[in-house]
């Protein structure tokens, strides 16, 4: 997909002072929210996606609050890391900021992950979040940040997660190693790991039995996650206020890693583990 740019005006007095954030998969769902989140505590932004009728919907929302620009690319495309930042370096100078959002949501056991859907979640999740830092650490000045936005599953795993779950945790792995390599030079790097929370991606899965058991009925907490919740983690990561956590995995999902909660419909209820086959055969 052919790369799309535009740049909408604010209001904003002394823009160049403002930092800058560039945020991939920023037109929707969990990335709508962190682009919003930014944009009211005064960034100016680049929203990165691939449809340019949702960025510039996206942008046309937020005029008078922020100054946006769009970038309407394929973020698997080995050039659009160097096309992104090398546009957020020309349209506003700087770059404070990088918010590595995009991911696929591909879903499947191994032995029923074929390898277009290996390649699909590795290509968009991992090796583009892996050429966005790399082309956006020389650029990135002492006080920034890079806030990538994992899941869960990369930090447990997860029943028919396959690729999924082995991409995540790589993004843990690549968090630590941003940290260590560049936290010397004032660069920090950490990841947010939410929960299932409802957006386009889940949505059609949300009532499903097997989907509320996994997900509600483990989770000690009276709401579910929003993204907005997620979008307030990230900025705080990417903040003043988070200026000394570097390296961390902070998962976002109401205590669901932590605990062995069960709701007390599924505590009470008559379930007799299997033996054992070798058991089985002695009994």
């Amino acid at each position: 997909m052919g790369e799309q740019a535009v740049l909408e005006g604010s209001s904003v007095q002394d823009p160049t002072t403002r930092p800058v954030v560039l945020i991939t998969g920023a037109s929707a769902g969990i990335g709508e929210a962190i682009t919003r989140r930014f944009a009211a505590a005064g960034y100016r932004i680049v929203a990165v996606a691939r449809r340019p009728e949702k960025l510039a919907a996206l942008a046309e929302g937020l005029a008078g609050q922020a100054e946006v620009a769009t970038l309407s690319l394929d973020v698997s495309d080995p050039s659009s890391a160097a096309r992104a930042v090398s546009f957020a370096i020309d349209t506003f100078g700087r770059l404070d900021c990088l918010v590595n959002n995009a991911g696929s949501g591909r879903w499947a056991p191994v032995h029923q992950t074929d390898d277009e859907a290996m390649d699909e979640v590795i290509d968009v999740s991992l090796k583009a979040t892996f050429r966005f830092c790399r082309e956006a650490v020389p650029v990135l000045r002492p006080g920034s940040a890079i806030v990538t936005v994992g899941s869960t599953f990369g930090l447990i795993g997860g029943l028919d997660g396959g690729i999924y779950c082995a991409v995540k945790a790589a993004l843990v792995g690549l968090t630590q190693t941003l940290a260590a390599q560049y936290g010397s030079q004032g660069i920090r790097s950490n990841l947010v790991a939410p929960g299932v929370i409802k957006t386009d991606m889940t949505k059609d899965h949300w009532n499903a039995r097997g989907f509320q058991r996994l997900n509600h009925e483990m989770t000690p907490f009276d709401r579910e996650g929003t993204p907005e919740d997620v979008a307030n983690a990230v900025f705080f990561l990417a903040s003043p206020e988070g200026s000394y956590i570097n390296g961390q995995s902070i998962a976002l999902d109401g205590g669901w890693t932590t605990t062995k909660f069960l709701v007390n419909d599924a505590l009470v209820l008559d379930r007799v583990p299997s033996q054992p086959a070798s058991a089985a055969l002695n009994g």
